[in-house]
C-alpha cells in the first residue's frame, strides 16, 4: 500500500503543562514496520494517542500524510478498554466495518461473512456469540486484532498489544502483525520486550521522552543507546513544565 510519510516535526506533547515527548522529529515511511521502545513513563503512548489526535502537540505539528482516523486501525492500552458494555464477539468484531458503513448503515451479509472469516483467522471460530465479558484476556485481544482485521486499515497502530497474554496468543497475533506488514501496511507498536523487537521490528524508534535513537532496529537498540536511555530516565523531572529538559536547561 503507498502513500505519504506521518511525520513529526518539533512535536512536544504534554499534560498539565508537563512534557511527556519532548522535540521528537521523523517519520514513519509508508508501509514500514517500526517498534516504539523505552522505559517506563517515556512518552511511547503518549505519542500515540498525539497521532491519533486524541492529544494536540503543545509545540510542534503532525502531518498524518493525508490519512484519516477511518484509515488507522488503532487499539490502545487493554486497561483503557471498557469491557462492561453488553456486546457480543460478532458485534465487537462488526465495529470494524464502521469505515465502509457509515453511522447509520447496516450490516450485510457480506460483512458478516468477513467478520466470521476474521475471528477464524484469530482463532476463534464459532465465538461469535460469545459476549465479550465471558472472554479470557487473550480470547479478547484475538477479538480485537479481528476487528482491525474487517477495518483493513492502511495503518495499524498497536499499544503494548501483548500485556498480560498468554505465550501462544502472543505468538499467533504476532504472527498476524507480521502479515499486515507483508501486505504492505504501516504498523507503528509499543513494545516492551526487545527480544520480540529484535526479531520482528526492521524498525525501532527508541523513545525517552527525547528520541535516543529511530532507525534500523539492530542500531536503534545498541547497548549504548540503551544506557543512555536509562540515564535519561533517571533524570526525569516530572515537576518540569513544557520544553524544560530535565537538567533545567532551555529547548
Amino acid at each position: 500500500m503507498s502513500g505519504s510519510p506521518i511525520r513529526f516535526d518539533d512535536v512536544t506533547v504534554a499534560y498539565d503543562r508537563h512534557p511527556a515527548v519532548h522535540h521528537l522529529s521523523g517519520a514513519f515511511a509508508p508501509g514500514s514496520m517500526t517498534a516504539v521502545a523505552g522505559p517506563n513513563g517515556a512518552g511511547k503512548s503518549t505519542l500515540l494517542k498525539a497521532l491519533m489526535g486524541e492529544l494536540s502537540p503543545a509545540k510542534g505539528s503532525i502531518d498524518r500524510g493525508g490519512l484519516s482516523s477511518r484509515d488507522i486501525g488503532y487499539l490502545p492500552q487493554a486497561a483503557e478498554i471498557d469491557r462492561n458494555f453488553p456486546l457480543t464477539v460478532a458485534d465487537t468484531v462488526m465495529l470494524g466495518a464502521w469505515r465502509q458503513v457509515g453511522a447509520f448503515g447496516g450490516i450485510t451479509g457480506t460483512i458478516a461473512g468477513r467478520a466470521r472469516e476474521a475471528l477464524s483467522a484469530v482463532g476463534l471460530e464459532g465465538f461469535e456469540a460469545r459476549s465479550i465479558r465471558a472472554l479470557s484476556a487473550g480470547q479478547f485481544q484475538r477479538v480485537l486484532f479481528a476487528r482491525l482485521l474487517l477495518q483493513d486499515a492502511r495503518v495499524i497502530v498497536l499499544d503494548e498489544p501483548f500485556t498480560a497474554i498468554d505465550a501462544r496468543t502472543t505468538a499467533d497475533l504476532l504472527d498476524l502483525v507480521v502479515r499486515w506488514h507483508g501486505e504492505g501496511r504501516t504498523v507503528i507498536t509499543v513494545l516492551h520486550d526487545f527480544e520480540q523487537v529484535r526479531a520482528h521490528f526492521p524498525q525501532t524508534l527508541l523513545l525517552a521522552r527525547e528520541m535516543i535513537d529511530w532507525g534500523p532496529t539492530e542500531k536503534a537498540l545498541s547497548p549504548s543507546n540503551l544506557l543512555r536511555a536509562r540515564a535519561m530516565a533517571e533524570a526525569w523531572d516530572s515537576d518540569a513544565q513544557v520544553c524544560r529538559r530535565a537538567s533545567g536547561s532551555s529547548a
